[in-house]
Parts: structure tokens; sequence; C-alpha cells
């Protein structure tokens, strides 16, 4: 019987073991200990599956889990870290708000709202679903809960437009609002975890808070605006399709009972979250509560039989597979060999600022790559003294080049919002991470000259 591969699997089938021998036969193998080998050619293996789909996505997840296991390169607690990990009881509580958002009416009812100003053309929708996104990121300073609440509202819009489910319409209508109000979102202070890491760590390491105002001109017009206009333009040519104009809709009448609860819920659950700060409980476990009271017979509006055929457990054991790459990374310190290293590599002198400028940058984005998005801001700011030494710079305009790698996801496991978002909005990994790969590639070759045109204007060097 002969086994015929798909294009991918192929991919998959080359790319593996050409990346693992340019690891193991040069020089490189020299600087990883003990199990830290194996663990980086299985997180080489587990990427190359991820982004190529060459396995069904829930089944690479469970390929990296098991083998990390089978060859003892970490204890059950960090493979396994994606499931105990908030990031996963998010995306439960998210996909049990959706269900609730959907069910009762209540998105269908926002969306009515907002698709006779969208409809009208297709780069119009899209433009419109990513500014909205944005506009999210200024009031609302949680990515996770921007696309736990967006999501089902996207999808309604998609559908008042006569996208199908599975169709390019739908699909970037989801993405749109995944990646509108979450990317373009570094640009503002507040917005995202990875901002806050930065102020904090820069704050308490170096005694230095950069200003919303400050912040928000030094980055937003490149890797706000632009970014999203980038987004927009690749979504309309990945993704094309024609929305069907809706008719003018007449009022419903007033809210029902069950969206006055769930509405009373959702409230409340924003409210918890835009307090975090005060009361330290995390977004996780009061989304959680939210789901519970959603569940509940006779409180609730989802049922125990949508609740059965609408969780998706295979996108919880994607996310715990990501998760648990991210877990072996910082567990084996492939971060902390391989980045001091990388920093005397660089090709960095004072009074090359150019070059100075690009090479921070894209250490910064390699460092997600390593280190997922979070752990950008936790390696490099305790070296930015070092580095400012090194290239001349401030201190302060070496802490801000962080910016540009964290904003800049190249893979989908470094985003927790992104990795919460396909799911609930069911579409295919695969096609974030294809958005995530384009959209990276062309932040480095456009974005990032014009960011740094953008600071010698502004005299940031």
């Amino acid at each position: 019987m002969s086994i015929s591969l798909k294009r991918s699997q192929w991919v998959a089938l080359i790319l593996i073991p050409l990346l693992s021998a340019l690891l193991v036969f040069t020089p490189a193998v020299q600087l990883f200990e003990g199990k830290q080998l194996a663990t980086a050619l299985l997180v080489i293996a587990g990427m190359v599956l991820f982004a190529t789909s060459a396995l069904p996505e829930f089944v690479s997840a469970l390929v990296v889990l098991v083998l990390a296991m089978l060859l003892s390169l970490a204890p059950a607690e960090v493979v396994f870290s994606g499931l105990t990990s908030t990031a996963c009881w998010l995306i439960v509580s998210g996909l049990v708000i959706g269900i609730a958002i959907a069910e009762t009416g209540l998105a269908q009812r926002i969306s009515n709202r907002f698709t006779r100003y969208l409809d009208s053309s297709y780069a119009r929708l899209i433009s419109g679903i990513v500014l909205m996104g944005i506009m999210l990121g200024f009031v609302m300073p949680s990515s996770v809960g921007r696309v736990m609440l967006f999501i089902p509202i996207a999808l309604a819009i998609a559908q008042n437009c006569g996208f199908a489910k599975g169709s390019n319409g739908q699909y970037g209508v989801a993405l749109a609002a995944a990646f509108g109000c979450h990317l373009p979102t570094f640009a503002i202070l507040p917005a995202n975890i990875p901002n806050m890491i930065m102020i904090g760590s820069a704050e308490s390491i170096h005694g230095w808070t950069p200003m919303f105002a400050e912040y928000l001109l030094l980055h937003f017009p490149v890797l706000g605006a632009l970014k999203a206009v980038l987004l927009i333009a690749l979504i309309l040519k990945l993704y094309p399709d024609t929305p069907r104009q809706s008719p003018p809709t007449t009022s419903n009448g007033g809210f029902s009972a069950s969206e006055l609860r769930l509405l009373v819920i959702m409230l409340a659950t924003l409210g918890f979250w835009l307090t975090d700060s005060v009361h330290h409980i995390s977004a996780a476990w009061i989304g959680l509560a939210a789901a519970t009271l959603l569940l509940l017979p006779g409180v609730g509006m989802v049922s125990t039989k949508s609740f059965n055929e609408k969780i998706n457990i295979s996108s919880i054991l994607v996310v715990a597979g990501l998760l648990g790459i991210a877990g072996l990374i910082n567990y084996s310190n492939l971060s902390q060999v391989v980045g001091p290293r990388i920093l005397d590599w660089l090709p960095l002198a004072p009074g090359q600022d150019a070059m100075n400028f690009f090479s921070l940058s894209l250490l910064a984005m390699f460092t997600g790559v390593v280190a997922t998005l979070a752990g950008v801001p936790a390696t490099l700011t305790p070296l930015a003294p070092q580095i400012s030494q090194m290239t001349g710079f401030s201190l302060e305009a070496v802490l801000m080049t962080q910016v540009f790698g964290f904003s800049t996801v190249v893979f989908t496991y470094q985003s927790v919002p992104l990795m919460m978002a396909a799911p609930l909005a069911g579409v295919p990994l695969i096609h974030a991470a294809r958005l995530c790969l384009l959209l990276a590639l062309l932040t480095v070759v456009i974005l990032l000259p014009l960011d740094y045109l953008w600071w010698q204007l502004l005299g940031w060097i």
C-alpha cells in the first residue's frame, strides 16, 4: 500500500532534518549542555509542524508533549504547564462567553448597529474591524479581554455580510478582529502585557518610566498605524471576498431577560478586568467565574448541550502544546544560552546608528521567538546598560527598541491572545500562522527602516 504525502508534509520532512543538521553539525552545537540540545531539536521540530500544518494541529501538540515526556526533557509540570496556565482557562472561559453572546442574540444586536456602516465594500469592512480593535486598545488594557469580547461580535458582523463559515470573508473578518485588537496596540502603553513588563522592569532596574504620550508618539505612527495598514492590505490580498449589503434593520425591541443578565455579567467581568491592579485577581479566574455563572442552570445562558457540542477540546490541546514549547525553552534556559552570545556577535559600535538600531530591533524580535513576547523585556532589560555602552545610544533608546521585537509576532505560539483568538473564531491555526509570518516579513522589510527614520526625526537617535 503506497502512502501519499501532502505538500505540507513533504515540506516538514525536509525542513526538520535540514534545520536539525544546521544545529548539530555546526559550531553552534557547542553552546548546549546536557539535554539542552535535545530540547532545541524538539522545539525546532514542533515549530515546523505547527508552521506547516503537516499534521492536524492537536496531533502536533501531542507529539511535542509526548516526546518531551518520553525523553525526560522536563518534569510533567513544565511539559503540561499549558493545561494549568491561565491561557488555557482563558480560552475555556472565552469559548463559553462567546457561545452565550451568540445564543442570546446579543452579538447579533450589537453587530446590526455596526454592519450598515461597514458592508458597502470589503476594504471598508476589514478596515473598520481593524480600527475598532485598535480603539478598544485605548479603553481596555487587556488584549485577552479584547479578543474574548470582540471576536463574537466580529463573527456576527461577518454573518450579517453574508459570509458563510469557512469562507474567505469569514476568515478575513475574524483575523482582522484578532490581529487588529492585538498587534497595533503594542504601540499603546498600557494595552498589552509585554508593555507593562517592560515598564515595570525598566522602573525597578533602571529607575525610568516612559510617559503615555511619549511612548505613543514614538511608536504608534509606524508600529501602530502603518502596521494596521499592512495588516489590512494583507487580509484583503489573502482573503478576498465581497460582502452582501444587508437591508436596513428595524429595531427589534428592548433587551431580553437573558441579554440583560449577560450584559450584567459581562460588565461586571470587564470591571474586574479593568481593576486587576487593585484586587490582583488573574484575568483567567475572573473569566472562569463568569463562564461558571453562564453555565449555571436558571442563571446562565449556555446549556449543557451547547457546551458539549461547541467547546472544542482540540483547540485546548493546541494551546497546551504551544505553551509546552515555551515552557521547555524557559526550563532549559535556551534563551539565556543563546542571548548573551548573540549580543557578542552583533555588529554594535558607537556612531553606527542605523546598524545599531536594526541589530537591536532584530535581536528583540529573535528573543521573542525564543522566549515568547513577554520574555523580551524580561531578557533584554537587564542588559540595557551594557548595550548602551556598546552602541552609544541612551539607556531609554535601548529600552524602547524592545517594542519592535515584542510587537512583531513571527509564530503564533509567541502570543497568548492570538492562540486564543483562532479557536474562538473557528479559524484553523495555519491561517493565523501564515498571516503572522507574512506580516513579520513586511514589518522587517518596510516598517523597520521607516521606524529608524521616525526615531531620527524625533531625535531619539
